[in-house]
């Protein structure tokens, strides 16, 4: 008999950050465990029985964040509240029921990791319906600002980055032994000790200067300003241009006069090397590329913060002493002034603070509690929601949502 764990890791693609961590996770589970754990990283809305709704909200939110954060902002408010979040987590029951289900049914998993807060209350259905229940952990990917649909309280563990998220969890009810502070997971290779030296050797980056890592992508549209007045000021730096996949702002890169030494780049593999091999990074207020920064002990300029779901985050670095939120050129140019100054001692304090709110062994933890959970795998128990089989049957009845009822009693 196979002594292999499967652990699934269920996750999407509204922008970077929920699909990095799993890939996070899943990267330390592999490296931990090797051989004996089978992991799967899978988007459940790309599943044929994901409503058409749900896939094209992926897409559309880089859209909406861009074009209208003030609407975006809005939307998120509004959805954020007890009456709010149970009405959505019926209609996200409906919607997911039959996607996940053939999910759970392909990959048999010991165990489950969410990255996404959409598929909790879809996962909660499927076991008090089936009377089997498996084992789901839920990573929350916001550093500050929490949506409530993060709080489910049919999970094991509630994995959150930050005492502020904690303390938002336990407001919401969840009870204390579910929830550890883990941080946000990233790559892995951001907890291995470097030589920087040798590293910009190869990366064919000078030792003599600072070098600014500014991270880019479609969403980032702040960052060509800042760079354009670096680019001005004579300090001793060096830029690295990462666009990311906005291929028109790595044309526009290209095509620019740079009076500092400066490296372009589009899709970048190999950022974990750029943000060890660099001394401070200008990017969005994503809690991602911000958890990846304190991971490595970067300084962070933020020169944009989706209203709503960003602000947390940006004032978990300016707060923590980690770095600014400078949204005008100007006070971005300042900031980089006064960093720099006095051989750069200013900027060395803010490393010292990065570097004490990084958790670069957040995978590693998170990886550690999975395996622990697949050890006790399915489990035929009942659920909360069993006194509600009723309503659950109701809610999932009917063609026109195209489940079979016959497999609801299976």
């Amino acid at each position: 008999m196979s002594t292999t764990k499967k652990i699934l890791i269920l996750t999407a693609d509204a922008g970077f950050g929920h699909r990095a961590a799993a890939n996070a996770v899943a990267a330390a589970l592999r490296e931990r465990y090797g051989d004996a754990c089978d992991v799967a990283v899978v988007n459940p809305l790309e599943d044929r029985r994901a409503p058409a709704l749900l896939r094209r909200a992926q897409d559309d939110y880089d859209r909406l964040v861009r074009e209208m954060p003030d609407l975006y902002r809005i939307g998120y408010e509004a959805s954020d509240g007890s009456l709010p979040v149970g009405i959505v987590e019926q209609a996200l029951i409906a919607m997911l029921y039959g996607s996940l289900r053939d999910v759970l049914q392909q990959h048999q998993p010991d165990a489950i990791i969410t990255t996404y807060p959409l598929y909790q209350a879809p996962l909660a259905a499927i076991f008090a319906l089936s009377r089997d229940y498996i084992p789901v952990l839920t990573v929350v990917t916001d550093l500050a600002t929490v949506h409530g649909l993060w709080f489910n309280d049919d999970v094991d563990k509630c994995l959150v980055p930050t005492a502020t998220v904690l303390n938002k969890a336990l407001e919401s009810g969840l009870a204390a032994d579910r929830l550890e502070i883990t941080g946000l997971p990233v790559d892995p290779a951001l907890n291995r000790p470097v030589d920087r030296a040798q590293l910009r050797a190869k990366l064919g980056l000078h030792n003599d200067r600072f070098v600014a890592l500014m991270a880019g992508s479609k969403r980032v549209q702040k960052l060509e300003p800042v760079a354009r007045a670096l680019n001005h000021t004579g300090l001793p730096l060096e830029l690295v241009l990462v666009a990311g996949g906005n291929d028109e702002l790595r044309d526009r890169w290209e095509a620019e006069t740079w009076h500092l030494p400066a490296q372009v780049h589009g899709f970048v593999d190999n950022m974990v090397e750029l943000m060890q091999a660099a001394d401070f990074i200008v990017c969005k207020a994503g809690g991602l590329i911000v958890s990846e920064a304190l991971a490595a002990g970067l300084p962070i300029l933020l020169v944009e913060a989706i209203p709503g779901q960003e602000t947390g985050n940006a004032e978990y670095v300016t707060q923590g002493g980690a770095g600014v939120l400078a949204e005008d050129p100007l006070d971005a140019l300042m900031t980089v002034f006064h960093w720099l100054d006095a051989q750069g001692s200013e900027l060395a304090q803010c490393t010292a603070h990065a570097r004490s709110l990084g958790r670069p062994q957040a995978a590693a933890r998170v990886a550690e509690l999975a395996w622990e959970a697949a050890q006790q795998g399915p489990q035929r128990r009942e659920h909360r929601l069993t006194e509600q089989l009723a309503l659950l049957r109701d809610l999932l009845s009917g063609r026109e949502r195209g489940i079979d009822s016959a497999a609801l009693d299976s």
